[in-house]
């Protein structure tokens, strides 16, 4: 069974589907930093991120993925929807995903 934050084959491989390569430990780390910094105040603040992850998201402006201004950063919408799944099934689903389902059955109380 997974553990939460757990680089597995799912996650490797909805990152080859949607990023075309399969992510690693570190990228994988530094996604959810990604996403609470472009919801919140999007300004990456350097302090928070050390060589190896200044050198991913390097490769990802590079790739076209983000964009960083100084500290500002923005990202494309299919960047920003793979990091959501990918995040999904390593940091909500990632002991039973098998009892997930993209569309729910339920009925909440009236």
């Amino acid at each position: 069974m997974a553990k939460r934050g757990q680089l597995t084959d799912k996650i490797k491989a909805i990152s080859k589907k949607s990023l075309g390569y399969e992510i690693n430990q570190t990228q994988l780390r530094l996604m959810p930093y990604i996403q609470y910094t472009l919801v919140d105040t999007q300004k990456i603040d350097r302090r928070k991120i050390d060589e190896e992850e200044t050198q991913i998201l390097l490769e990802w402006e590079r790739e076209g993925r983000i964009m960083i201004n100084d500290t500002i950063i923005t990202t494309t919408k299919d960047f920003w929807n793979a990091i959501c799944e990918i995040l999904y099934y390593g940091y909500v689903a990632y002991e039973n995903d098998q009892y997930i389902s993209d569309t729910w059955n339920y009925n909440p109380p009236k």
